[in-house]
Parts: C-alpha cells; structure tokens; sequence
C-alpha cells in the first residue's frame, strides 16, 4: 500500500465516522425537539453540567464546559443564557474565585433531563441500529457497540473530562 492510498484509506474511514455521527445526531436531534424541546447541544450541555459535584474540581469553568460540548467559548455563553432564560441553568460565582462563574442545572432543568434521556437513549440505539444495515458504517457501529459492552461489564471506559 502506498502513502497515497494509506491516507485515502484514513480519509475514508474519517469521512465514515462523520457521517456516522451526523446521521445520529440529525436522529437525536428531531427526537428531542418533537418530545422535549431541547437540541442535541443543549441536552449535551444538562448532561454535563448534571455530573458535577461539590468538592474539589467538581464544577467546570465556562472553558471547560465548552470543551466537554465541543462549542467555542462564546457559543456555550450563548447556549448557557438560552437554557438560563428557560429556568433551567443558574449562574453563580465561584465562592474561592470572585472571577469565575459556575454553572448549575436547576430542579426543572433536572427534571426535563431526565424525561429527555429516555428518548435520546432510544433515538441513539435506533440510529445505530440503522447504520448497522449500512456496510460502510457497520464497523464503526460495532466499535460503539464494543465500548458499551466493556462498559456495561465492568472495564472502565474512558470518560471525557476537559484538560
């Protein structure tokens, strides 16, 4: 195999993966508007600001909240205010660092969490169930596959946490 054809190899598998992705986000996406009102960004953004914790390092900065949900900095304030305006986020800041602000999920911001989670977990097991039938993006389904089940039984799958 050629460099050429090596990288048109890897090109293909990226190119793969991204439609992947999209064809599963598209599927999440008008599942949650239809029964929720929520998109993808801003279940995505409930998700992670739900797993912080007091303590030490147990609440994220803007910056590391826009990392975990892959927006720029300015996007995330935006998605932020939008979910604050809803009553489903509160800002507050930091009580060590009078310059930082954190972000909490409110009670009805946990409430429609939890009432979205079962339709995007559905949404996600039927857009993957769909591109398993696709032969280009089957291995990638198996791999998604493959990471839930060492999950499920106990191996530790790396979770995201933003450096």
């Amino acid at each position: 195999m050629t460099a050429d054809a090596a990288l048109t190899g890897l090109a293909d598998g990226w190119y793969a993966l991204s439609v992947l992705h999209d064809r599963i986000e598209a599927h999440i996406e008008r599942a949650l508007q239809a029964g929720h009102g929520l998109s993808v960004r801003e279940y995505s953004l409930l998700v992670v600001l739900s797993r912080q914790h007091d303590g030490p390092g147990g609440h994220l900065r803007m910056n590391q909240v826009a990392d975990a949900v892959a927006l720029s900095q300015s996007a995330t304030t935006r998605l932020v205010t939008r979910l604050e305006d809803r009553g489903l986020l509160q800002r507050y800041l930091c009580p060590d660092d009078r310059r930082g602000i954190y972000t909490d999920v409110t009670p009805s911001g946990l409430e429609l969490l939890d009432r979205a989670r079962p339709t995007h977990d559905e949404s996600l097991s039927g857009a993957l169930r769909q591109a398993a039938a696709d032969p280009g993006l089957s291995p990638l389904v198996a791999a998604v596959e493959a990471l839930n089940a060492s999950s499920a039984h106990g191996v530790r799958t790396r979770e995201y946490r933003p450096a």
